[in-house]
């Protein structure tokens, strides 16, 4: 499905959308309204529906004041020949135009070939991720990433659940070596967490594979016969935006997101035999606010036809999926108010 045309896109938003034409960094062009000001209340997500490298390119280009020095691009490289992958041009089209940049992952914690370091390069180089430097952050172990804020937050009684919560977290190692970060997110549902969005892609992802992956889902790594969907639900969530705001802690000015919406199933792109695609490919969205973009990509794909929607919403719904948006701004991690800017 091809990305959708501007009229479309406008009825699907369903809120305001300021277009470029009207809208620059600077103020708004002559003979425009007032209204084509953006709120400074709130923060910007940039949106095209061109779904190309020249797309990719123009929204990065808005989002990417603060990556500087050694950048690491964290993005799911899938496992083999996932049905439901991003097309590996998008992204090996603007790797080469961010200098000192990595692709990053981290091993995974269930039966997969992804689990151990030299079996997951066989799936990076069959999924076609070879074309730049790939570096297994956890392949040298992992280091404690402090969730700052979390002791004082658990102390006042402001958890949502009863249970574990995290106050660090343990990622691959190498991320220390890197300056800054863009997270590069494939927008779809999850069998655990309801959708995958930029949140998903470093609290999971950026995990360890081993203890730092048990750590967020909650339970004992070297228990035998782990199911996973017994672990499911708010805590689950919460933990997992706990791990993501070490890494945007840590990366704070130096991080960037940005979710594609192409090929959106209700399954992850850690499922071998994902559900075929039902939505319309929508577009790309781009922002420095973690919350924002996803609450931005959940607003648009509620906001599809129900013929489309109606499977990926259940998956969300029954999932609690909206509680990762509610407990990161919860967290101070940004703002769920947007201006929704059309390139």
């Amino acid at each position: 499905m091809n990305g959708m045309t501007r009229r479309n896109f406008l009825q699907l938003a369903g809120g305001v959308v300021i277009s470029l034409a009207s809208y620059s960094m600077t103020g708004v062009s002559a003979g425009k309204v007032k209204d084509a000001w953006p709120d400074a209340a709130k923060s910007n997500v940039f949106f095209t529906n061109d779904i190309s490298v020249n797309g990719l390119q123009e929204i990065y280009s808005r989002i990417n004041n603060g990556i500087t020095g050694k950048v690491a691009i964290k993005l799911h490289t899938g496992e083999p020949h996932g049905p439901n992958l991003l097309p590996i041009e998008l992204i090996k089209g603007l790797q080469p135009k961010i200098p000192n940049s990595s692709i990053v992952e981290c091993n995974v914690m269930y039966p997969s070939p992804r689990r151990e370091t030299a079996t997951h390069r066989e799936v990076i180089k069959t999924n076609g991720f070879d074309f730049c430097p790939v570096d297994i952050m956890d392949e040298e172990g992992d280091v404690m990433l402090p969730v700052p804020g979390m002791q004082e937050f658990l102390a006042n009684g402001q958890g949502y659940t009863q249970g574990n919560h995290l106050t660090e977290v343990a990622v691959g190692s190498h991320l220390l070596n890197y300056d800054s970060l863009f997270v590069y997110t494939h927008f779809k549902g999850h069998a655990m967490g309801g959708f995958g969005g930029s949140l998903k892609n470093i609290g999971i992802g950026i995990a360890s594979g081993h203890a730092g992956k048990a750590m967020v889902h909650g339970f004992d790594f070297n228990q035998p016969n782990i199911n996973f969907m017994n672990y499911i639900g708010p805590g689950f969530l919460e933990r997992m935006v706990e791990s993501g705001k070490a890494t945007t802690e840590h990366f704070k000015g130096h991080i960037t997101y940005i979710n594609v919406l192409k090929n959106i199933s209700i399954d992850c792109d850690c499922d071998a035999h994902g559900a075929p695609p039902k939505c319309q490919d929508i577009g790309i969205l781009g922002s420095t606010d973690i919350v924002a973009i996803d609450k931005a990509s959940l607003d648009l794909v509620t906001n599809l036809p129900a013929e489309q929607n109606h499977d990926l919403l259940e998956r969300i719904e029954s999932r609690s999926g909206r509680h990762q948006v509610e407990y990161m701004k919860t967290l101070g991690m940004g703002n769920t108010d947007y201006n929704l800017i059309q390139l």
